[in-house]
């Protein structure tokens, strides 16, 4: 067995490894962190749909750093929602 072939043999095997231990936790964290970035925009900018949480003040102070996303977050809030986005 040569050099290279040792390598890409560890490498294989690092990503059988991270695919059994790793990628699960990874979008599990990613999944969460969605979740929460909706939450806080929900909460910041939810005058915008009708849902006055906030006074107005905190909102355009943090609407610069939500401008990018807010066009996203009205798609994904209006969408209509069954079982099966439950399960996904």
């Amino acid at each position: 067995m040569t050099e290279k072939e040792k390598k890409n043999w560890l490498n294989s095997f690092k990503n059988v490894l991270y695919g059994m231990a790793g990628h699960d936790m990874a979008r599990y964290a990613l999944k969460t962190r969605g979740s929460m970035e909706h939450l806080f925009i929900l909460i910041t900018m939810g005058d915008l749909l009708g849902i006055p949480i906030l006074p107005p003040y905190y909102s355009l102070r943090l609407l610069p750093y939500v401008v990018p996303q807010i066009s996203t977050w009205k798609r994904r809030m209006l969408r209509e929602k069954d079982l099966t986005d439950a399960l996904a």
